[in-house]
């Protein structure tokens, strides 16, 4: 979670500070820092922990299966999210947003353009 926290800005440390941990977590994904408060109700901490998960995923341009994997396989998919490629794109959770924002793939800088496609031959009138 070091690595994940401070891809996001956020400082490593708090990755290892009990409780502290959960409430950067919140500000990382977007969420109201209250919803530590939800960790505390057995039951509802499970669902809780889902839901933060696939929001951290999303936060990270990643999908819901990979927020299900990061509840699920925490101890594969977090080494993967900390040490990958991927870009912390903002909190997912914001103003009820759930889905980042996505960019499409561009060519690098300098690159030439490709070319267009031919036209089609014209058909003859008659």
């Amino acid at each position: 979670m070091w690595k994940v926290f401070t891809k996001a800005g956020k400082p490593g440390w708090a990755a290892i500070i009990p409780i502290y941990d959960v409430i950067v977590l919140m500000e990382i994904i977007g969420r109201p820092t209250r919803w530590v408060l939800l960790y505390l109700i057995p039951g509802v901490n499970f669902v809780v922990g889902i839901i933060n998960s696939i929001d951290l995923a999303k936060s990270f341009g990643k999908d819901v299966v990979y927020g299900l994997g990061l509840s699920f396989f925490s101890f594969i998919f977090y080494p993967m999210l900390g040490f990958g490629k991927s870009i912390y794109t903002g909190p997912a959770a914001a103003d009820g947003i759930a889905t980042p924002a996505y960019y499409p793939p561009q060519p690098p800088y300098g690159a030439p353009t490709p070319p267009a496609p031919p036209a089609p031959p014209a058909s003859p009138t008659e």
